[in-house]
């Protein structure tokens, strides 16, 4: 009898895992919808070193070693205006015994579209559309949909593409232990939301903690991913409800010259519905 009580508890569980998923889901889909009407005037502000005027700074600062996709290396600038302000949030954060750790910076478009199609993050994705269907897999119109929520696969509203996100984790000073939002950087699940409620009470505290100081310097929380901040671009202006246009769109930079072109086109996919198709194949393909 406890066993079927058990079982039924844990079935009734997993149910309301799945349905608080895809209710997230479908709400960044919303904001997403948002984001790609919103206006954009591009200012053309060039960009600068993060790790630089860390240094420079005398800020404690930390900056992942990992590859974005393949062997393409993470960018660590940001728009000028914007590197100051996260090197004064790595300064709050020395100051209350934290290092603050920049997980991904700015994106080309290489990167963002190799980023979709990388497999332990397309294969994340499309696990996580077969447990929200119950087992079953979905069409790749469905898989596209996760996506553009997921990876940000229209340049419109992939704010790293613009210069204006930072990816972040959060580490103690003294014992160099990482200050626990209930997962590390990068979890795809129903735990990911900012407020998931499948979370320990001391995750979300850190969480907010974290946030606080983040948006006390206008960089805002996306609130589908607890890592994600950005600043100064459409997400920011939908995020505090100012409805003058942003200044920060997806731009090609030129590390170079360090100058900056507007996409000719914002608005269409990086991985069309077709691309999706072949990688749901490959991702199955790679699971049996």
């Amino acid at each position: 009898m406890n066993q079927h009580v058990s079982a039924n508890s844990n079935e009734t569980s997993d149910a309301d895992r799945r349905a608080y998923w895809a209710e997230q889901m479908e709400l960044g889909y919303g904001m997403v919808e948002q984001l790609l009407q919103f206006p954009v005037e591009e200012c053309g502000e060039c960009f600068a070193s993060l790790p630089s005027a860390a240094k420079e700074a005398g800020v404690e600062m930390r900056f992942s070693d990992s590859k974005i996709a393949g062997e393409l290396e993470r960018v660590y600038s940001l728009r000028a205006s914007l590197v100051e302000d996260v090197v004064a949030i790595g300064r709050t954060m020395n100051e209350r015994g934290w290092i603050l750790k920049i997980e991904d910076g700015y994106r080309s478009q290489q990167m963002q579209s190799q980023l979709v199609r990388k497999p332990s993050i397309f294969d994340a994705i499309l696990r996580k559309c077969i447990w929200e269907c119950n087992g079953e897999i979905p069409p790749a119109e469905f898989v596209f949909r996760r996506a553009i929520v997921l990876v940000a696969n229209v340049p419109k509203i992939g704010t790293h593409m613009s210069g204006s996100a930072v990816d972040i984790s959060v580490f103690e000073r003294s014992t160099g232990e990482e200050v626990w939002r209930g997962n590390h950087y990068l979890e795809m699940s129903e735990r990911t939301p900012m407020r998931s409620p499948y979370i320990e009470p001391s995750d979300l505290k850190n969480r907010l903690a974290i946030t606080e100081i983040m948006e006390s310097h206008g960089f805002m929380h996306f609130p589908y991913e607890f890592w994600h901040y950005n600043k100064n671009d459409a997400g920011g202006h939908v995020l505090t409800g100012k409805s003058e246009p942003a200044k920060f769109g997806p731009v090609h930079w030129d590390s170079e010259t360090n100058e900056v072109t507007p996409y000719d086109d914002a608005m269409s996919p990086l991985n069309p519905l077709d691309v999706i198709e072949r990688e749901v194949a490959a991702a199955i393909e790679r699971s049996n």
